[in-house]
């Protein structure tokens, strides 16, 4: 597991989080982007790749 992946995938996890329950377009862009981070940084430390909508998956 590389610290750059580490910190991909919290990065976006905090962005996804604070977005994610917002019902503008904005606030769901942002938490897509988020979703999009975490994802790059679970590819780069070898994990499975969140697929579901954010906010939808509480199990990990």
């Amino acid at each position: 597991m590389s610290i750059e992946g580490k910190a991909k995938e919290a990065a976006g996890y905090i962005k996804e989080e604070m977005n994610e329950h917002g019902k503008s377009p904005e606030a769901q862009k942002k938490a897509q982007e988020g979703r999009d981070l975490r994802n790059e940084g679970r590819v780069e430390d070898g994990k499975a790749p969140k697929t579901s909508k954010p906010g939808t998956d509480k199990s990990e």
